[in-house]
Order: C-alpha cells, then structure tokens, then sequence
C-alpha cells in the first residue's frame, strides 16, 4: 500500500482504503479504480493524498470497526485541523468541546479492544492525525482506568491540543521542523496559547505541561523521580509516545507495536504501569493471527492471546510446526518475541474454524467483503 499524493494520482489506481466525506458519507469504495473524474472529484474534496494499492496487492480484510475507525479519523482529522488553526489565529475554542465529546462517545466506552491501526502521513497532516490517535488511546485508557469524568474530559482535550505549538512552528517555518530550540520555543508558546484558550479550565494546560515535561526529559536521559503528574498527564505520556513511536515517519521506519510496548514497560519509572496495562487492555497487539519472530530467529503464528503477559502468548512455529505457550515460563523462560513480521497493511485473514476445531478460544472477527463488482481483476476496467 501506498501514499500518492493528490496531485500525483493517475487513472487505473486502485484505492485501499475508502474515502469519506467530511461529514462521513461514503463516497468510494475500496478497490476502486480511479477514473479522470473521480480524480478531480478528489482534488475538489481538498484531500492531501490517499492510500493506492499496488499492482498485485489484494484488497486488505477490514472488519466494521475497523471501517468505522476509518470514518472516524477522516472526519475528524478535518474537525481537529479547522479547531487549531481557528485557536492559533483568535486564541478561542470553539468546537474543542464537541470533537472531545465525539471521542469519547466513540471511544471512551468501549468494552473490547479495538484494531488501533496506523496510517502513512504527511506534513500536512501530521500533526492532527496524532493528535486525533492520542485523544482516541487517552479516550479508551481513561474508560478502562475508570477516571471521574472530569478527569477524562481535560485528558482528551489535553491529547487534541498538547501539539498546537509544533502546529504553529509547521504553518510559520516549515523548513525548521527539524530545529530542536525552535521546536521548543514553538512548544512553550503553545501551552501559553493552550492556557490563554482554556483559561477558565486550567487541568488541560497542566496535563499537556506535566507529559511534555517527562517526555523532553525522557529523551534526553534526564530522570527525575520528585515530577509529580496528575493522572491525565501519565495518560498522555504513554498515549503520545505509543502513537509517536509506532507511527509512519516523514523519514525512517517506525517502531513495530512489539518494540514500543517493551520501551514503554522497561521504563516504569516514566510510563506509569497501570496506565500501559490500560492501553493494552484497549487495543488489539499480537492478536491471532499476527506473524512474530523469537529471539532464537524462529518465525511463528500467534494461536491465543495472553491477557496476563501480552508479549508471551501462544505460538505456532513454522519451523518446527510446534506449538509453545510461552506463559509457561518454566520451560519456555529462554523463549521471547523479538518483534512482529510486518506484512501487507499489517492486517491479516486467518482460519478460525481450524483453530475452533482445535480447542483455542477465538472470538471470530466480522469482515466486511468488498462488492462482488469492486473485486479486483486483472485487465478488467472499472
């Protein structure tokens, strides 16, 4: 899958994900194949880029949630772009309060946990789109955490807001985003500009403050045990670094899910554990199906999560076609998993009923099939 820019689509490309109007009207379905005017269709949408299948990719398994997550984040990403440049320009909030409350009707009630799938980004919308990821991670870690309402609310507008500086810095010295003292400068003024917005509810600049404050010291190797943070403020922390972490890089590649969770939980002393416990019980990592790889190089099948140890599970190995529950530590204790083998869209599609028939728990997952007339075929137009 790939990310083409709007001025670089051509026609016969094939979408891979849908596209949505902003206010969540369906508008094309995946796999379809993109004509001269769909294409200026999507130009006049003001759509910075969209996802194209490559040649001989297959359409990726989407489940309903998974659909709706989509929907979700087009809407509102274009909601959270309006809000900030409207707060940077009359320093008011006028729809803050709305697109929190949407999150956390979304998000903040859920009782299962959810595909939390990453997207490519771009400049453009960098920073929206991680701050609409770290409010819909503080949304559903404040639900499971049972913080007062209160409590979640100035967490949430906190996760769309903490980043307004950086938003600032990209509209005023595009060319300086890599500048670590403008960067921090553009930072400060933002939580000046966060605090003069949010006056008459002073917890949103605290929690946004206190994150950032750990997170800066965190990665300059700065520890201090005597910072006191209020509960939002552990939320953000592990929100913002999860997502910052495992998100698409303008350069580099990102942290697989694997590799983020073990930073997080090797480092208690800045991300609170039972904040972290929270996130995993949100979110769906090494769920069946997903492809890992151990420490001795073996690669292997996730058959069942472990809901005590998320990072030892059972696993098929290919290798050996054995299976080995790695929560029993007596005789696996030397076995761990290094990372997760990516694969296309880190999505996957795997025999339920074989493991039903075997004896493994699984809660089967409803995909959503793509029209019988939106099937890819070769040499066959749209």
């Amino acid at each position: 899958m790939l990310f083409v820019r709007t001025a670089e689509l051509k026609s016969g490309m094939r979408l891979a994900r849908p596209i949505y109007s902003k206010e969540g009207v369906l508008l094309y379905e995946r796999n379809s194949k993109l004509t001269p005017q769909s294409i200026t269709s999507i130009r006049n949408f003001g759509l910075i880029g969209i996802f194209i299948l490559e040649p001989a990719e297959p359409v990726p398994p989407m489940t309903k949630d998974d659909i709706e997550f989509e929907r979700f984040q087009t809407m509102n990403v274009y909601a959270i772009d309006d809000e900030l440049s409207r707060i940077i320009q009359t320093k008011r909030a006028t729809k803050t309060q709305v697109i929190t409350a949407n999150v956390i009707r979304s998000y903040g009630h859920l009782d299962k946990r959810i595909n939390f799938v990453q997207n490519l980004r771009s400049k453009e919308d960098y920073v929206c789109k991680h701050a609409l990821n770290v409010a819909i991670l503080c949304a559903m870690i404040t639900h499971v955490m049972n913080m007062k309402l209160d409590e979640q609310l100035d967490t949430v507008i906190a996760a769309v807001v903490h980043d307004i500086g950086k938003l600032m810095l990209s509209k005023t010295m595009p060319q300086m985003m890599a500048d670590e003292e403008a960067l921090e400068r553009y930072e400060v003024q933002g939580f000046d500009l966060v605090d003069k917005t949010f006056s008459s509810n002073p917890g949103v600049k605290r929690v946004c403050v206190q994150a950032q404050k750990m997170q800066s010291n965190f990665e300059k190797g700065i520890f201090n045990p005597d910072i006191k943070m209020v509960p939002g403020a552990k939320v953000l922390l592990v929100a913002n670094a999860y997502d910052e972490m495992t998100a698409m890089q303008l350069e580099g590649e990102p942290a697989s899910e694997v590799r983020a969770l073990r930073l997080l939980m090797e480092n208690p002393d800045v991300f609170d554990p039972d904040v972290v416990d929270a996130m995993i019980r949100s979110i769906n990592i090494l769920a069946p199906g997903s492809c890992i790889e151990l420490n001795t190089g073996e690669k292997g099948l996730v058959l069942t999560q472990n809901d005590e140890n998320i990072l030892r599970p059972m696993v098929l190995t290919f290798n050996t076609n054995m299976i080995v529950d790695l929560s029993n530590e007596m005789a696996y204790g030397d076995l761990e998993i290094k990372d997760i083998m990516k694969t296309m869209d880190n999505r996957y599609v795997i025999d339920t009923e074989a493991l039903k028939r075997s004896g493994f728990a699984f809660k089967e997952p409803e995909y959503v099939e793509v029209p019988e007339e939106e099937k890819y075929v070769p040499g066959r137009d749209f």
